[in-house]
């Protein structure tokens, strides 16, 4: 009997490892990609062993794809109603309506603190009846650890491209300033939102009736940044038929743009302030005199894998370094979640958690190891939660284009990963009869940006599979 036994298993094991579907393999095979570069893992979720499972044990890059480890850590550490606080604080308490000494903003990494958020707490701290601030603004971050020295344009030079700005304690608007486009009288138009009084638009662009297409790479621009001063000239052509366009590009030092920030917002709420800049701590024991908080942690997280968003991810990931390790920084982040992930069964000994984002060439995980948590997340209490922060295939987020024809449109949630030679998609799919599948795909290889045909060949051959 235990011959049968060891027989079966056996078996099984090398059925769980056999070859490529023949879709997936002609589809690596016209994109350029050979198989050994390419990790991929399918299971049941009501089953032990993988359907599938080529080069599953081996540490890949996963771009965007270690959002589903950051986030998953997250909803289990902190909890799906987690909220992050923004305050503004003072030594001392107005006395009718002015406040002699300084006004303290005080940040918890508050990953979705947008500008209409932070109008809010504005507004609360004008009507609270404040209406004269005698002192300086002091900046208070120190909620996360002093960041290392921080180039935006290192990982892949694109310094002024928001995805590349780095985390913040007092994170505003993503660091975003975007710019409005559009032709009017044959003349463009460049308008900036938030309105910065230190930012001149020099506008050298000339409009056409050109096919809008890839709009973006049909202008320039260059930035100067001067002591007083900031400075975005756009060049290049821009297309009538491109209608209304944004550009969203994170320009400014970062504390200029919060200053300038709050003194145009205070003084469009009637509020005075002559005061100056400065960073600090606000005293332990000094009063909240307006606050606002974020969206649930469960809001956040749609935010973060829906549309990928990287600087959201890498706040999150800090905030777990802040609330459950020994400090907020990235790398405190990381030995937490990793050390809850242990302690629940988890244990990745390949798993490189660098920023939490995956805009990064040194994280690491392997298929079988997401796959082994997309199973424990499918199995967790917040499990509706997870599953829902993700695009949803041929529907939203970064799925959004994908084909309607596949067998896959509408019944998977999936996160991508895409950067320079990495391509990866994971998640969940509901097949043709009922059954739900853990999927994880992932390609690093110089061509690997073709291989998505690959990847909705092999969500097309899961929707049909048959055993």
């Amino acid at each position: 009997m235990m011959r049968y036994a060891l027989f079966f298993l056996t078996f099984f094991a090398c059925a769980a490892q056999a070859a490529l579907p023949e879709p997936v393999a002609q589809a690596l095979k016209t994109a350029g990609i050979p198989q050994d570069a390419v990790a991929v893992y399918a299971r049941r979720v009501d089953a032990k062993l993988p359907a599938l499972a080529e080069h599953s044990e081996q540490a890949m890059i996963p771009a965007s794809v270690m959002k589903l480890v950051t986030t998953y850590a997250g909803l289990e550490m902190l909890g799906p109603a987690y909220v992050w606080r923004t305050e503004f604080r003072a030594a001392q308490t107005p006395v009718k309506g002015v406040l002699t000494g300084d006004l303290v903003l005080k940040g918890y990494g508050d990953p979705a603190l947008t500008l209409e958020k932070f109008w809010m707490l504005v507004h609360t701290l004008r009507v609270s009846g404040v209406r004269e601030i005698r002192g300086n603004l002091v900046l208070d971050r120190s909620y996360f650890e002093p960041m290392p020295a921080f180039n935006p344009g290192a990982f892949d030079g694109d310094t002024y491209r928001p995805y590349n700005a780095g985390p913040d304690a007092l994170l505003i608007n993503f660091k975003a300033t975007d710019f409005h486009f559009s032709v009017e009288d044959g003349a463009v138009n460049v308008t900036a939102d938030p309105v910065a009084p230190k930012l001149e638009i020099v506008n050298r662009l000339k409009a056409d009736r050109a096919a809008c297409g890839d709009w973006k790479n049909r202008m320039s621009y260059d930035v100067r940044q001067g002591e007083d001063k900031l400075t975005i000239t756009f060049s290049g052509n821009y297309s009538e038929k491109c209608n209304e366009q944004v550009y969203h590009l994170s320009l400014q030092r970062y504390a200029d743009y919060v200053f300038q920030l709050f003194t145009t917002m205070w003084r469009g709420e009637g509020g005075v302030f002559e005061g100056k800049l400065r960073e600090g701590v606000a005293p332990a024991d000094a009063p909240v005199l307006a606050s606002v908080e974020s969206p649930p942690l469960a809001d956040v997280i749609r935010l973060i894998n829906k549309y990928s968003n990287n600087l959201m991810a890498r706040q999150l990931l800090i905030t777990l370094g802040a609330e459950k390790g020994q400090g907020g920084s990235a790398a405190k982040g990381s030995v937490a979640a990793r050390a809850w992930l242990a302690a629940n069964g988890l244990d990745f000994p390949e798993l490189v958690l660098e920023n939490g984002s995956g805009l990064s060439r040194n994280e690491r995980i392997s298929a079988k190891h997401l796959g082994d948590l997309l199973a424990a997340a499918y199995a967790s209490p917040f499990m509706s939660e997870y599953m829902s922060s993700l695009p949803i295939y041929a529907v939203d987020g970064t799925f959004k284009k994908r084909s309607q024809s596949n067998g896959a449109a509408g019944r998977a949630h999936l996160k991508s990963g895409t950067l320079d030679g990495v391509s990866a998609a994971a998640g969940y799919l509901l097949d043709a009869r009922g059954r739900l599948w853990i999927v994880v795909f992932i390609a690093n290889h110089p061509r690997a940006e073709a291989g998505k045909a690959a990847q909705d060949a092999l969500l097309d051959w899961l929707y049909n599979y048959s055993e």
